[in-house]
């Protein structure tokens, strides 16, 4: 689970104006920072399936949102994808 501070960071790296809180770019790099941490997490508690149906889950939505970033603005896209190092 991410901190407040955590998110917050997170949401004032990535937004694109002074209230954007819900923007592709914020919710994928929010996403990308929970995938992480329950990453670390199987890796310690390899049993934990309720965890790991709930990151194939952020997953896919992480690739739903990318998907419409991709369609709509390729620049965009990859501008993303260099900033969080996704894609290697």
């Amino acid at each position: 689970m991410l901190s407040k501070d955590k998110k917050d960071k997170i949401i004032s790296d990535f937004r694109l104006s002074t209230t954007d809180t819900g923007s592709p770019e914020v919710q994928v790099a929010i996403l990308t920072s929970r995938i992480n941490e329950l990453t670390e997490h199987l890796k310690t508690h390899p049993k934990d399936h309720s965890s790991r149906r709930g990151l194939l889950k952020m997953v896919g939505n992480r690739s739903s949102l990318l998907k419409y970033v991709r369609n709509n603005d390729i620049a965009r896209y990859r501008q993303i994808i260099s900033r969080l190092g996704l894609r290697k």
